[in-house]
């Protein structure tokens, strides 16, 4: 607690004013603003935990790490959504990721989990991505997809032989790393598309290019169309699988706990497949599930 006698902070108030003024967004220019979220000078503020030393003052010492916060975190989200930057162009790319790490400030030891609540804030916030909203919500599906595919964890998956010995009444896991999406548009192919195009401009200037566009992309025209979509991991690289509706839901059953039975009463629910093809579908999905290794044995105590 801090000496109301002296004024001297203790180590926890000093820790948290910093924060505060650390996570305060920059101004256009990329600086430290002049005041505080609640009216104080940011100088003051400054000055109340940081020392001027024979070069900087107080404030100029808190904006060095006020902005290698903002550039970092900015950059970071950047790297993980270049098709969505590209979909709703630079300058609402850089306005919405301002808007989305002042409302979810990175929490985490690792920057990893910093888009984690993208999905669900530009769902929420069409304004950041003007007429394209729904197809830049399906792009930032796609790409959160993709960091969480590549890093999950594995687990050993059922042989064909453990499948053919399931029932009805069998319960089931999928791996971890497997992320189902259901979609408005066919955005897959863009996505791979923008990130091809996004690694070859980068291989061409040798680093990190410079992004000076502010308009969004000329994309070719997609039309809304239900799209499902599997996003899942083999060895060390991601890669992307369309779904049948049917099949897509009845995984999503299974992965919510689902007897096999019920989940395939819900995966056929309203189906136009009839009941005679049905068991083919099944078969032919059961035996590329095998083969990807993406059904498991239920965790202990699931």
């Amino acid at each position: 607690m801090s000496d109301a006698r002296n004024g001297v902070m203790s180590l926890e108030e000093i820790q948290r004013a910093m924060a505060a003024a650390v996570l305060e967004p920059l101004t256009a220019d990329e600086g430290m603003r002049e005041r505080a979220a609640d009216g104080r000078a940011m100088a003051d503020v400054a000055a109340s935990f940081i020392a001027p030393n024979g070069r900087l003052n107080a404030f100029q010492r808190l904006e060095i790490y006020n902005r290698q916060y903002w550039l970092r975190v900015l950059g970071s989200l950047e790297e993980d959504f270049p098709a969505l930057r590209a979909v709703v162009g630079g300058n609402r790319f850089h306005a919405l990721s301002v808007a989305y790490l002042t409302a979810h400030p990175s929490r985490s030891f690792t920057l990893r989990n910093l888009g984690s609540k993208l999905v669900e804030w530009l769902t929420a916030h069409p304004e950041f991505a003007g007429r394209r909203h729904a197809l830049a919500v399906d792009v930032a599906r796609i790409e959160w997809a993709f960091v969480v595919a590549f890093d999950s964890a594995g687990r050993a998956p059922l042989t064909l032989n453990h499948i053919a010995a399931l029932d009805g009444g069998s319960r089931l896991s999928l791996q971890p790393h497997l992320q189902l999406m259901a979609l408005a548009y066919a955005a897959d192919e863009l996505v791979l598309g923008l990130h091809q195009r996004e690694k070859r401009l980068t291989s061409e200037a040798g680093v990190e290019h410079e992004r000076e566009e502010s308009a969004p992309e000329k994309l070719p025209r997609l039309r809304r169309k239900n799209t499902w979509l599997a996003a899942h991991r083999v060895d060390l690289s991601v890669y992307y699988r369309r779904l049948e509706r049917e099949e897509y839901l009845t995984l999503d059953a299974l992965r919510q706990g689902r007897p096999m039975s019920e989940a395939l009463d819900e995966g056929f629910a309203g189906s136009a497949i009839l009941e005679k093809q049905r068991a083919a579908c099944v078969q032919g999905w059961f035996g590329t599930w095998a083969e990807l290794g993406w059904i498991c044995a239920p965790e202990a105590g699931a």
